[in-house]
């Protein structure tokens, strides 16, 4: 088994780490999944956490708006590159970040709910070492390791930046970006797949919003077959290719999965490193299944 995955891997030029979790009996396989690894938009689950467990308790307002402004936008999916100011709800805030990977309404939703009150929540979870950050907090990192101008856009000035250099990042780097492990974040992905991570309409809120996801060519490529739900988060940047999710088949069984690559380059589009996430995940839930 181990020697498929690592095949899979060498076939896409990537190192990759996997951790899948039988969410009915327990049964795990693990592939240097206590290896840290960055997240990425992966640490954008606790975040909507933190958001479904403050509505399910009434302290916050699902419905109430929200302005994302300039503040907030740099240029990105949704609400991010939108040329004037945008009015949303706070649940709708936690859509667009989770379904899309909105970085503007997770900033603005990290600034409603409190990076305190995530943090609270995961160390509560026995996940202290599960890293989240805001994305302008992150993007200005690279700013300032990179020595580019404030006030012009990141991406373009990142044309000009050689490769092999934004391999090395900062942001690109377990412990000096939001980082943890494969198996601790399927165990976040078990928590909340249990009414664990806080109340039962939270964590129902959030497998809704993460089932809504729209990116169908990670984990999802590996199980096409009709019947099968998944729910995920893929996470991005420069290197960094990932998805977390739990797959959902006809028959009641259901896994909470994790592959976290490393790429050999920072091109942004990497179709063979997207396939393997999905073939990596199905070998592994395979092997589950089978018992073996």
């Amino acid at each position: 088994m181990h020697t498929a995955l690592s095949s899979t891997f060498t076939q896409a030029k990537v190192e990759g780490t996997v951790h899948v979790r039988d969410l009915d009996t327990g049964a795990e396989f693990a592939h240097a999944a206590d290896t840290p690894v960055v997240l990425a938009s992966v640490f954008k689950i606790p975040i909507a956490l933190e958001y479904a467990r403050q509505a399910a308790s009434g302290e916050l307002d699902p419905a109430r708006r929200h302005s994302v402004t300039s503040a907030y936008r740099a240029g990105g999916s949704g609400t991010d590159g939108c040329a004037h100011d945008v009015e949303m709800s706070a649940r709708d805030l936690a859509f667009m970040m989770m379904t899309i990977s909105d970085n503007a309404a997770t900033d603005l939703l990290l600034d409603i709910v409190g990076p305190d009150r995530v943090r609270a929540t995961l160390d509560g979870l026995g996940l202290p070492g599960f890293g989240f950050s805001s994305c302008s907090a992150l993007d200005d990192d690279i700013r300032q390791e990179l020595g580019l101008a404030p006030d012009r856009s990141l991406d373009d000035q990142l044309a000009g930046i050689p490769d092999q250099r934004l391999l090395t990042l900062r942001a690109c780097t377990p412990g000096t970006s939001p980082s943890s492990t494969p198996r601790e974040v399927t165990a976040l992905l078990a928590a909340i797949w249990h009414d664990e991570a806080g109340p039962a309409r939270a964590c129902a809120e959030v497998r809704e919003i993460m089932r809504a996801q729209v990116w169908q060519h990670r984990l999802v490529s590996g199980f096409p077959e009709p019947g099968v739900r998944l729910a995920g988060k893929t996470g991005t940047d420069f290197s960094v290719r990932n998805e977390a999710g739990v797959i959902e088949y006809p028959d009641g069984k259901r896994y909470a999965v994790g592959v976290f690559l490393r790429t050999s380059t920072a091109v942004t589009r990497q179709p063979l490193a997207d396939r393997a996430i999905g073939r990596a995940a199905r070998l592994a839930v395979d092997h589950l299944r089978a018992g073996t």
